[in-house]
């Protein structure tokens, strides 16, 4: 009996900080009526859950071939796992596929330098153009971790930094990371704290006016991206 209830009281405190969490999106969005903002996040999820498990099932294949390629290019595991801040700031690890060589940050966390940064492997500049290294991110989403389409997840080491030199950065914390998002599909990956500022309107942009419209919208413009190889650079 003591550890049902003791369940019911942690599930209650689950639920409250949940609430709450809810309230603090709900005033950001201002003009979005409560109902609306729930069923909009419950149609997000579903979404989610589908195209990742879709996805993960259509790529299987693709998967398997990125896994062999990277083991005949260099020394080392196929994938990386980093710890990133998700929703209100929860940690979670990151699963990607190995671009950099191993030990990449022996000397400490640093700003990528994109296509000529020297740790980089062949195979991996490659994967980072297209982004097929993200693609075991499908893992992440379903476990409800990061969405299809949110403001880049971003690691702990740079967070406080980021806070102190960026006004109103916590304020994309207020959603789940995404795998692609608005300010994704405009710029490049971010190299600066100038990049970061830059990139930072789309983010609250985002969170203001999430809907499954826009969330389609920034999709295609994902795929035209990979495709064409704009903004990735």
């Amino acid at each position: 009996m003591s550890v049902l209830i003791a369940r019911l009281l942690s599930l209650q405190q689950e639920l409250a900080i949940e609430l709450q969490r809810f309230i603090l999106l709900w005033r950001y969005q201002h003009d979005v009526p409560p109902f609306a903002l729930w069923w909009r996040l419950i149609v997000k999820r579903a979404v989610d859950v589908v195209v990742a498990f879709v996805g993960l099932v259509a790529t299987s294949p693709i998967v398997g071939l990125i896994a062999l390629a990277i083991k005949l290019d260099s020394k080392g595991p196929v994938f990386y796992s980093q710890v990133r801040l998700g929703r209100f700031g929860e940690p979670f690890r990151m699963c990607k596929f190995r671009t950099m060589v191993v030990n990449a940050e022996e000397h400490g966390p640093v700003w990528s330098a994109g296509d000529q940064d020297p740790r980089m492997t062949r195979l991996g500049t490659f994967l980072r153009r297209t982004h097929l290294d993200e693609l075991p991110q499908l893992f992440n989403v379903l476990k409800g971790e990061m969405s299809l389409v949110g403001p880049r997840p971003e690691r702990p080491v740079f967070i406080d930094e980021l806070n102190r030199a960026i006004p109103h950065y916590d304020e994309r914390l207020l959603v789940n990371p995404g795998m692609t998002g608005l300010a994704q599909v405009h710029y490049r990956y971010d190299q600066t704290i100038a990049d970061v500022r830059r990139k930072l309107r789309f983010d609250v942009l985002y969170v203001k006016r999430m809907c499954l419209g826009l969330d389609l919208r920034i999709l295609a413009w994902t795929v035209a991206v990979v495709i064409t190889g704009r903004g990735i650079r």
